[in-house]
């Protein structure tokens, strides 16, 4: 397994126009994408920090992931998600190394790229996501 870098961090939020809000405004950030992943039922926003992106999530279902984590837990953050270059291949690997693999094949995300999940009872109670790099990432061995 290879990993580059922090693909991005995502942090669950109740109302994603005000976080947005806030972000901009006290932060000084950008935030340069949204969109809706139906299948997860989550509307996320993205901004670009250097290398790393923070995603934003607000649940479109009370049901969904993000609904559940939100009434559990509350807002905050919810995964780290890191950028590898084989995410089938490093897939395999963790399976074979005993990790519980929420995705044992990978799936499409926000912003086209294809993710998979680590249960937090292999990963030391963090979520973990994987998610596969289109471009030429630094520091990932061609």
């Amino acid at each position: 397994m290879n990993i580059s870098h922090i693909e991005h961090i995502g942090i669950a939020v109740k109302d994603i126009e005000e976080s947005i809000k806030h972000y901009e405004e006290v932060l000084g950030l950008k935030c340069y994408g949204i969109e809706e992943v139906k299948d997860q039922k989550v509307k996320t926003a993205f901004f670009k920090v250097g290398d790393t992106k923070i995603e934003l999530l607000e649940s479109t279902d009370p049901d969904g992931p993000i609904g559940k984590f939100l009434d559990k837990r509350g807002e905050g953050i919810h995964h780290i998600a890191f950028a590898t270059k084989d995410l089938v291949n490093d897939l395999g690997e963790l399976d074979n190394k005993g990790v519980q693999l929420i995705d044992k094949k990978p799936r499409k995300g926000a912003e086209g790229l294809n993710i998979a999940f680590l249960h937090p009872k292999s990963t030391g109670g963090v979520l973990t996501e994987l998610c596969e790099c289109k471009c030429n990432c630094k520091n990932i061995d061609s």
